[in-house]
């Protein structure tokens, strides 16, 4: 793991770094803002500790840009204690915002549950249900009552476009551009009904429902 302590307080910076060096990071450390925008764009981070007032601008300002292209977890350390300026660090971007003084530890815990948050969010991104219907769209498997349901990818892609759009009628053209058509490819008239067949039966529910004349409807029974 990869922390980087953007602190202009050498000695602060250097028992931070210890701190978390004794836990197996590695700590870089930067005392202005060029040296944290170049250590953020070359190191592959997994966390930064920001201090807000820093000789050569504001950390609100660091914490925007990380934040216009990446979700770096970020922690603000600072002295600044006033309301106003933990309003304006969270509204920046910040998962978390700490002032001086400060106990190692509990900044340590603070970390370490941002880092816990940011994992089950990633993971709860990572799959789509509906009633019995469980898939995991990282792993790429499909499940029914706890017991795994053999797809093929066509049919996992399809399962998992009726299940990110519940409860609203997806028009068969709607659903071929999106599983086969993308790219112009051709497919038969009958491919999107024998795959919805397939997948009704693989599943065995009836949350497919056919729309005459429109297309289908997953129907998430709770």
């Amino acid at each position: 793991m990869k922390i980087l302590i953007v602190e202009d307080d050498a000695g602060l910076s250097r028992g931070i770094s210890f701190a978390f060096e004794q836990d197996g990071w590695t700590a870089y450390t930067a005392q202005t803002l060029k040296e944290a925008d170049t250590l953020w764009k070359k190191e592959c981070l997994d966390a930064v500790i920001l201090d807000l007032n820093l000789p050569d601008g504001d950390g609100i300002e660091f914490c925007k840009r990380v934040r216009e292209s990446s979700d770096l977890p970020v922690l603000m350390l600072t002295a600044r204690d006033l309301e106003v300026d933990e309003i304006m660090g969270l509204i920046s971007g910040a998962d978390d915002y700490m002032t001086k003084p400060f106990s190692v530890s509990v900044l340590k815990l603070r970390l370490q549950k941002i880092l816990e948050r940011r994992k089950e969010n990633a993971e709860d991104e990572m799959v789509r249900s509906s009633g019995e219907i469980t898939l995991n769209v990282k792993t790429f498997r499909a499940f029914r009552g706890g017991q795994e349901v053999d797809l093929t990818m066509t049919e996992f892609r399809l399962l998992q476009y009726f299940l990110e759009n519940k409860n609203q009628v997806l028009l068969k053209e709607q659903i071929l551009r999106h599983i086969w058509d993308a790219d112009g490819n051709f497919v038969e008239e009958n491919t999107l009904s024998v795959n919805v067949s397939r997948l009704r039966k693989k599943l065995g529910c009836d949350c497919i429902r056919t729309i005459q004349g429109m297309g289908y409807l997953w129907e998430d029974k709770i």
